[in-house]
């Protein structure tokens, strides 16, 4: 299963998950690891997974971004997102939810700002128009 890969200025790579599939694939690759992941508190957004057990604040906020960039939040309503910061070791599956969704144990919550977004898309764009 392909996901989208992302390397951070740092050198640490992100992955996010693109559809429900994917996003199954990757909770099931990262349960009960150290690693962490976020996701939007709406529903409707890729699992994030940063790929260092131990990430720095700016590490976690720009993956953040990148979640919230790809989320039917910030896609619907073009405002702040509010994330949520969890483990590996706090996602949980029962066999009645569908393809896609997990659940959270315990999460940390991190607004991710418009402006942010706006301007990873622009960078995103302008990266994209060098190529």
């Amino acid at each position: 299963m392909k996901f989208r890969k992302f390397i951070l200025q740092s050198g640490t790579e992100i992955n996010l998950g693109k559809d429900a599939e994917s996003n199954d694939e990757l909770m099931k690759k990262f349960k009960g690891k150290e690693n962490v992941i976020l996701h939007t508190v709406a529903a409707g957004s890729p699992f994030c997974v940063i790929d260092n057990l131990h990430p720095s604040i700016l590490d976690i906020s720009t993956s953040g971004t990148y979640c919230a960039r790809f989320s039917k939040d910030w896609k619907n309503n073009k405002k702040d997102v509010k994330m949520s910061i969890f483990t590996g070791k706090d996602v949980y599956k029962d066999k009645d939810m569908e393809i896609g969704t997990w659940g959270v144990k315990k999460a940390k919550t991190k607004t991710i700002k418009k402006e942010n977004i706006e301007k990873l898309m622009k960078d995103i764009s302008e990266e994209g128009k060098k190529k």
